[in-house]
């Protein structure tokens, strides 16, 4: 019998004799191979494993099969465990939506410093929610805060719900099918929006690997400059914002792109670990600055 140590060293050789991608919450064959030992052991994930522990055979078994599986789907490891874990938040996955993964995370812990007072926040707004991530991590950030989480896709928004429900908070956080801030109710508006959009240029669409191409193409395909949904986020945010509100969106690698199609509006750039150019912040002053060019 295999030690855990000795099973997570078969499995990091089976995921390195295979041309995968690491970019869905771990990055690289080791990382991966530790989390599917746990999993596949039942063991808890966030904890340090007993390397020496004997390694159970009927948890190798379920190894090697997902581990198989991983090198022939090349799907992300967190749609065949239906399970991702982001900053410590555990949430239901599957292929109606991306794996969470977001810089929006980090800033959401951090309550938006400096940029708004926490206790204040009564209303959030989540644009393109997906599996309900960052609209539960905000209910934790905001503790007065009510959340409505807006997804155009009633198969992420089932998903969501599962994990809303999961968290025990359908009377805090509030799932809205719309196309963005269609279906807002009139008159509402927030201390914040946050999104994380599907932003990714159409070229880079063209280059994505397998494991990207797994996920809904709704949810990361941005248009020809990737700013597609980011312009209308921007042009109409305004409506539904507070006087003193802030809007915060996720552009990823489309720095470029962003400051092109925003090139008359003030963004901020929010430095986040890995990044200092992938999320911007507008205030609701420098929105009344948006023509309808954007």
């Amino acid at each position: 019998m295999l030690t855990f140590e000795q099973a997570v060293l078969r499995a990091e050789q089976q995921l390195l004799s295979t041309d995968l991608f690491y970019g869905h919450g771990m990055h690289n064959a080791y990382d991966e191979a530790v989390y599917a030992a746990q999993f596949c052991a039942h063991l808890p994930i966030m904890d340090e494993p007993d390397w020496d522990a004997p390694y159970p055979a009927e948890a190798q078994t379920r190894l090697d099969a997902l581990i198989a599986e991983r090198c022939a789907s090349k799907k992300p490891l967190a749609y065949l465990t239906n399970e991702a874990y982001l900053y410590g938040y555990k949430f239901y996955v599957d292929e109606r939506v991306i794996v969470p993964r977001s810089f929006l995370a980090e800033l959401i812990l951090e309550q938006f410093a400096p940029w708004v007072a926490p206790d204040e926040i009564t209303d959030v707004l989540e644009l393109c929610t997906g599996s309900g991530c960052l609209a539960i991590m905000a209910t934790d950030a905001f503790e007065r805060a009510q959340v409505d989480a807006v997804d155009i896709s009633a198969d992420a928004l089932a998903v969501a719900q599962r994990n809303v429900v999961d968290y025990d908070l359908s009377a805090r956080v509030h799932l809205i099918k719309s196309d963005l801030y269609q279906a807002i109710p009139a008159g509402k508006q927030y201390d914040i929006i946050f999104s994380n959009p599907p932003y990714v240029n159409s070229t880079s669409m063209a280059r994505l690997p397998d494991e990207y191409r797994a996920e809904p193409n709704i949810a990361l395909a941005g248009g020809a400059d990737g700013m597609d949904l980011v312009r209308i986020i921007v042009r109409e945010a305004v409506r539904y914002l507070k006087p003193n509100g802030i809007l915060v969106v996720e552009i990823g690698n489309e720095y470029d792109f962003a400051v092109r199609a925003f090139k008359d509006l003030p963004l901020t750039w929010l430095d986040v670990s890995g990044s200092e150019d992938g999320v911007f912040l507008l205030n609701a002053a420098d929105l009344r600055k948006v023509t309808r060019s954007i």
